[in-house]
């Protein structure tokens, strides 16, 4: 199936309540822009000097999204034109976003990550930590960085049981303090566990090798 086709197909099994990131890291500028002429406006890379560069090529009115992990040396160079960092999962970064937010007169979109998977690969704020972040007003202390939701990754697992347990944690953190912290994003779920992820109350997914087939990282 064309990118084109799988979005469409895609967008049949997806709810119109839940936004769709089509993340395309390693693709090439063409097959993003394939997607963009299929209707297709939010894009997440992980990496802030490839989405940089594909930014600069390519149409100015699509919403980038950085989903990878985030170095706070590297902050600078996304801050422009960012439209909604996922990966929000240290003080130090919120400190760091702060900055250069306030450096440019904006406030930036980002969403708080939760670790939720019990592999050590997988980052994120643990949940006590993350908690304590919530409650009271210390986001206060980042003026320039609006949380508007969370982010988690489960477990990579065959056991969708387990996945399901991960992803009913951060959703119970999210009912916690939505309506406090005026939360309203919920991102779980990728290309293998989208549906799970929706079943158990996201409202942003991050797909990727469906849309644009298996991933080169040559």
């Amino acid at each position: 199936m064309s990118i084109k086709e799988n979005i469409v197909q895609l967008q049949k099994n997806i709810p119109d309540t839940v936004t769709l990131v089509a993340v395309s890291k390693t693709k090439p500028v063409a097959a993003i822009q394939e997607a963009y002429d299929s209707g297709q406006r939010i894009f997440g890379e992980n990496k802030i000097q490839e989405m940089s560069e594909k930014w600069e090529q390519l149409p100015k009115d699509i919403q980038w999204h950085m989903i990878g992990h985030v170095q706070t040396n590297k902050v600078k160079f996304m801050i422009p034109y960012v439209t909604l960092i996922h990966s929000a999962d240290r003080r130090k970064l919120f400190k760091e976003i702060n900055k250069q937010a306030a450096l440019a007169h904006r406030t930036v979109d980002v969403l708080l990550q939760v670790k939720i998977a019990q592999e050590d690969t997988k980052y994120g704020m643990p949940l006590t930590e993350a908690t304590a972040l919530l409650e009271g007003n210390q986001l206060d202390q980042y003026p320039n960085v609006r949380v508007v939701g969370l982010m988690g990754m489960a477990s990579f697992t065959d056991d969708m049981t387990q996945v399901a347990t991960e992803f009913q944690v951060l959703e119970k953190l999210f009912i916690r303090f939505r309506e406090s912290k005026n939360l309203s994003t919920l991102s779980m779920g990728m290309s293998g566990d989208y549906q799970l992820a929706i079943e158990n109350g996201s409202t942003m997914v991050r797909v990727g090798s469906a849309i644009f087939g298996a991933r080169n990282y040559h």
